[in-house]
């Protein structure tokens, strides 16, 4: 009950120039026989009669026995009436702290509802205990709710209340027996705290602990604000007004109870149904039933796959078929593509050689593309088989992942699980036909595309390129590479010397549109011939001689001597008469030598000498003495 403590102004009271006294002065000289430890009252009525009261001949109020007599007996009145008023109260208060009690919203306020519980003040409770999970108030004012008076007061008087402990009150007897019978209950999950989260358990609030939410750690505990769950109460203070429940529990509970059922029907080649747990980068985890398993991805399909989320996806329920099952290590390894019949099994009835088919790029690496033929059976379409021209560089050239193309059968090989295709067999072979358009012997234009150590490579036409060997570029000139006389992108004419059209090779050669001048020499000299030379460069075993534009022979070291029969230095530049000793028109090779041109002209010597001009066939000692001192 609250107490008005206004006090209302006392008149003015006289000076004392006026002779006049005080009031106080008038009470006491008016009151002789009242006690001296009496208070004077404060109520309004005792100073509404001060003021009132007429005034003496001395200009104070009359005052007199009686009226200060009622005075008292109004004041001790009022307080004790007062006091009773705040006993009972109080009485009420402690009568009712322990019951539940029947209360109607007055007003919402931003931190509390008013309360009307039906005593001299009303009661407030916190805003917080009627919210929802979604924060919005769940009574209006004129609406009834039980509440529990808390102790003390605000600031404003109000009795604090709490709506939870009533809750909690009538909840208390299910929530005992749940936890006596270790029986499952279903809550309300409010919010995230600390540690865990707030639930209401039929209006009363509980503590469910993070470690306590799930079998396994729970990252994003905010996930589950809203919803309801079912829950087993593990702890209960009735005193303390607390409740522990647990998720773990029921939940490892209930995998026990699946573990145990789906035991009873594992076993190597059973097919199952479970639901994909967890996706890696190596398969999935299945759910069978209390246990898991791993559906490695080699396991899942026939064909290819680059992830395992390709095929299926978290939540998925499946049929799957245990391949392995290791009891003691709880290990179980399931497939899901042997469940439908390998397609390797008759993949060479339904793709035999040489047949035309169809199928999707999914796959373009450096040596080729994978095309899948069906679900399980992919080919390779290497690079080599994918166009009859050997400048492609890449095979993304030719084709793209997703493109659908045609191709043909080359080979097919089940136990490897292998298929090889071909592009370019389903177009003519240009190699074929080469013999007819352009036969050995015959004169072609084309361009330099490339220029190796070996020689250089001139395309004729699309997809067809020559090789001219660096040993058919010149009759005369001793070339090294090709640069030395040919440029990538020179137009050049050539000969077709050779074609191999199962090697796809076509040999090509420049110097053949030239008279072969080792063959005119060779038609010109025989062996014995003595012709001039010139010497080019020197080897350890002699001297290279040019003989003619173009031709070179070799003069042995042995075969460089004097007329003496001496050695003969050769040194480059140097001319000589040569006799050809040895020709091989086939290795284009021509032997030389000085000393065989000497001994024929010693012998010359001498039969000119037996046989002079003047008299054939006579000689005397003289003529044969100064010849022989010639020789020396």
């Amino acid at each position: 009950m609250a107490f008005d403590d206004t006090r209302n102004d006392v008149p003015n009271e006289p000076t004392a120039g006026s002779g006049s006294i005080s009031t106080e002065q008038a009470r006491t000289q008016s009151t002789p026989d009242l006690n001296p430890n009496a208070k004077v009252s404060e109520h309004p009525s005792a100073q509404v009669n001060a003021a009132t009261a007429p005034l003496s001949e001395a200009g104070g109020p009359v005052v007199n026995a009686g009226t200060a007599r009622n005075e008292k007996e109004t004041m001790t009145e009022d307080f004790a009436t007062a006091l009773e008023t705040f006993e009972q109260e109080q009485s009420e208060l402690a009568a009712n702290e322990d019951r539940v009690l029947k209360g109607t919203v007055i007003s919402i306020n931003p931190t509390y509802l008013v309360v009307d519980i039906g005593l001299k003040s009303e009661g407030v409770v916190p805003l917080a205990e009627v919210q929802d999970h979604e924060g919005n108030v769940k009574f209006q004012p004129g609406e009834e709710l039980d509440v529990m008076i808390e102790k003390g007061h605000t600031e404003e008087g109000y009795i604090n209340l709490s709506h939870q402990k009533a809750q909690r009150l009538h909840a208390w007897d299910e929530i005992e027996k749940a936890y006596n019978e270790k029986a499952s209950i279903k809550v309300h999950v409010i919010d995230r705290i600390k540690g865990g989260l707030t639930v209401d358990v039929m209006g009363a609030r509980a503590f469910l602990p993070g470690s306590q939410v799930d079998t396994r750690p729970i990252r994003n505990l905010d996930s589950l604000k809203g919803q309801e769950i079912e829950v087993r109460v593990i702890k209960v203070n009735k005193k303390r007004g607390n409740i522990v429940v647990s998720r773990k529990q029921m939940l490892e509970e209930e995998i026990a109870g699946k573990r145990e059922k789906t035991m009873e029907q594992l076993a190597e080649g059973a097919v199952l149904t479970g639901t994909v747990k967890n996706l890696t980068d190596y398969g999935a985890f299945v759910d069978l039933g209390g246990i898991d398993g791993l559906l490695h991805i080699t396991d899942m399909s026939w064909g290819r796959l680059t992830h395992p989320h390709d095929l299926v996806q978290v939540g998925d329920q499946i049929q799957v078929k245990v391949l392995k099952f290791d009891k003691e290590k709880q290990r179980v390894s399931l497939g899901f593509k042997q469940l439908t019949p390998d397609p390797w099994l008759d993949a060479a009835d339904r793709y035999p050689v040489g047949a035309r088919v169809q199928g999707r790029v999914i796959s373009v690496t450096d040596y080729g593309a994978f095309v899948e033929l069906e679900q399980g059976i992919e080919g390779l379409v290497h690079v080599s088989e994918m166009t009859w021209s050997k400048r492609m560089k890449h095979p993304s050239k030719i084709v793209n992942v997703g493109d659908h193309v045609e191709a043909a059968v080359l080979n097919v090989n089940p136990q490897e699980r292998r298929i090889s295709l071909g592009l370019k067999q389903l177009e003519s072979n240009p190699w074929e036909s080469l013999h007819e358009k352009y036969p050995v012997g015959s004169i072609v234009e084309g361009k330099v595309r490339n220029l190796t150590d070996f020689g250089a490579f001139i395309e004729i036409e699309d997809g067809i390129d020559g090789l001219v060997h660096v040993s058919n570029l010149s009759w005369t000139k001793r070339i090294k590479h090709p640069s030395e006389v040919l440029k990538k992108g020179d137009r050049v004419r050539a000969a077709v010397l050779a074609i191999e059209p199962d090697q796809r090779r076509l040999s090509l050669g420049v110097k053949q549109l030239q008279p072969d001048v080792w063959e005119s020499f060779f038609d010109q000299h025989r062996v014995g011939d003595v012709i001039h030379g010139k010497v080019l460069r020197l080897a350890s075993f002699g001297a290279f001689v040019e003989v003619a534009d173009g031709v070179e022979g070799l003069c042995h070291n042995s075969e460089a001597s004097d007329e003496r029969g001496g050695p003969l230095k050769l040194e480059p530049g140097q001319e000589y008469d040569f006799k050809i000793i040895k020709m091989n028109a086939d290795e284009k090779k021509v032997g030389l030598s000085i000393r065989a041109v000497g001994e024929e002209a010693t012998r010359a010597d001498v039969e000119a000498y037996k046989h002079p001009q003047s008299a054939p066939g006579t000689s005397t000692i003289g003529e044969l003495l100064d010849w022989k001192r010639h020789q020396e």
